[in-house]
């Protein structure tokens, strides 16, 4: 279900130009770094990217607390987009395969973020929301996407299926394509 997050507005920036808003504070979460940036009401960066190497063990509240210090450093928002490496459900992480399962199971990063940033969050799957600004939005599209892991993300008519968190199935000699295409095993190979 494709969700209407444009809202209208004019602001004016801090160094004195018109810009269109409302403004996003646009995050990925990734394996092995924090991506963040502030995005105006056309999708275009107001300010360029900040990464951070994302904490190597990384339970909900460290990774809270790294987006909200990231999240100071950037200009002003209106609201959170945030796009997470795992199986992402009703605010809710069911799977985090890069950071253990076990503490994320359940966890609603939506509320926790919206108590730290005191602004409105939308959470999806990274593949998915990468998805959303590559496909032509007709008929049946599949994203693949390659990083620290493998994401995929499964469009129809422009609206994203059910995710299958695809990285995880099995693929060759015991492999799942995380195992088998991922960063971490491309390192080995190397």
């Amino acid at each position: 279900m494709k969700k209407n997050l444009s809202l209208s507005n004019t602001a004016t920036t801090k160094h004195g130009g018109s810009a269109q808003g409302p403004y996003t504070l646009a995050i990925d979460v990734g394996g092995t770094g924090l991506k963040a940036s502030v995005l105006d009401g056309r999708g275009k960066m107001i300010v360029g990217r900040l990464w951070v190497d994302t904490p190597s063990r990384c339970p909900p509240s460290v990774l809270v607390k790294a987006l909200a210090g990231m999240a100071k450093r950037l200009p002003a928002f209106d609201r959170v987009s945030v796009g997470f490496p795992g199986y992402v459900r009703d605010d809710k992480v069911i799977t985090a395969p890069e950071f253990g399962d076990g503490k994320w199971r359940g966890f609603n990063l939506v509320e926790a973020l919206n108590a730290k940033l005191g602004k409105p969050v939308r959470l999806l799957n990274d593949a998915d929301m990468q998805g959303l600004a590559a496909i032509k939005g007709q008929g049946l599209e599949l994203v693949v996407t390659l990083g620290t892991g493998v994401g995929t993300g499964l469009f129809r008519n422009g609206e994203p299926m059910p995710h299958l968190e695809l990285a995880h199935h099995p693929v060759h000699k015991g492999k799942d394509y995380n195992g088998y295409l991922g960063k971490k095993s491309s390192e080995k190979s190397r």
